[in-house]
């Protein structure tokens, strides 16, 4: 079934009105007819809302609402991926496998070695190519919220955002004790915030790791091998994604 997102203000009460360029989407790529059922969310509560196409108009698609599925597909915990720029085109495949893995935010973090140095009108405009990879990959995975993907933010600007979360991560390469990382990621619980860092190409500087663990983030091991900056946050989700659905 394919799955759509409106604003709020476009489900009225029996009535949901799609606009934009979803609306070409349905009727010219889709093909779909009158009568056949679509999902719908609002990006916010979590809430599906089965609805049947009713009618075509020139720049909107009218719906009816048919129910409501109340239990949702999100993590029972909000993850916050505070990812170092990473080089070239990493960034999308990051964004969208985060978003598939149950992501809640995600934070660029402009670390010291990261190659990539964006000015603020470039990095505008990679955040905008980023969140519309969000929407896709939330699309495609039928995800209840879009995931926000903000600006960059220096690493202390980082640090400081996580400074009230629940739970606070940071794979380093030099951190040890496997059945350490197991226990950290079995003691989070359904509902507690959590703060994943990851590194760039070349890891995070020794005054950064110490700058997040003065600030109370955690260093964890991801095992021996050292994992690429687009894998390491991926697997860090799948465990979390594992452990909080299981």
């Amino acid at each position: 079934m394919y799955q759509f997102f409106v604003e709020p203000s476009q489900i009225q009460d029996k009535k949901i009105i799609i606009t934009g360029s979803d609306v070409n989407h349905i009727k010219n790529v889709l093909r779909m007819k009158p009568g056949e059922e679509i999902a719908v969310s609002n990006g916010i509560d979590g809430r599906e809302y089965r609805c049947g196409i009713e009618a075509f108009a020139e720049d909107t698609v009218v719906c009816t609402l048919r129910f409501i599925k109340e239990e949702g597909v999100e993590l029972p915990s909000p993850i916050y991926l505070f990812q170092a720029l990473p080089k070239a085109d990493k960034m999308e495949l990051i964004v969208q496998k985060a978003v598939e893995l149950g992501v809640h935010e995600i934070i660029p973090v402009a670390a010291k070695r990261c190659v990539v140095k964006l000015d603020e009108k470039k990095a505008a405009g990679k955040a905008s190519r980023w969140q519309g990879i969000a929407e896709a990959a939330a699309k495609q995975s039928k995800r209840g919220v879009i995931p926000v993907v903000r600006s960059p933010l220096s690493f202390q600007e980082a640090v400081n955002l996580a400074g009230d979360m629940d739970v606070r991560l940071i794979p380093y390469e030099l951190a040890e004790d496997m059945a350490h990382t197991r226990s950290v990621i079995e003691a989070v619980k359904p509902g507690q915030s959590i703060a994943v860092f990851i590194g760039p190409e070349g890891g995070f500087e020794e005054r950064e790791i110490q700058t997040a663990i003065s600030a109370g983030i955690e260093p964890v091991t991801l095992g021996k091998r050292i994992l690429r900056t687009e894998t390491a946050g991926l697997t860090v989700l799948s465990w979390l994604m594992y452990h909080l659905e299981g």
